[in-house]
């Protein structure tokens, strides 16, 4: 199989609204048009990809299972998160690979934020 690479993640939260506030006015994403799929949700432009939010009842939170957003500088976003009331963890190192921190959104879901070592 032959593919061009990953078009969208797809989440499970609680509550879209609130969650789709989070990555909007926190994380920077823009919202925009989903269909009508008879249940809520929300569609986010992340660069060239998307994170799609489905409401789902009784949402639980995987374990461990998250995805990462690519910044540029790891310890000024990391900073600004903090600054915002956001629980970050440390800057994890990994040389020579990347440095990477994690949050939570507030449906529970692991977020990482990856900045690559320069090559």
């Amino acid at each position: 199989m032959k593919h061009a690479g990953v078009h969208h993640v797809s989440l499970n939260v609680d509550d879209t609204q609130k969650v789709a506030e989070f990555y909007v006015d926190v994380l920077g994403m823009k919202e925009i048009s989903r269909p009508d799929f008879g249940f809520p949700g929300t569609w986010l432009q992340c660069g060239p990809q998307e994170v799609h939010l489905l409401q789902v009842d009784d949402h639980q939170a995987p374990q461990g299972q998250h995805f990462a957003l690519r910044v540029e500088d790891i310890d000024g976003a990391r900073e600004e998160l903090i600054g915002r009331g956001i629980d970050v963890s440390p800057i994890n190192e990994i040389p020579p690979i990347a440095r990477q921190c994690f949050l939570r959104d507030p449906a529970g879901n692991i977020v990482e934020l990856n900045q690559a070592y320069p090559k």
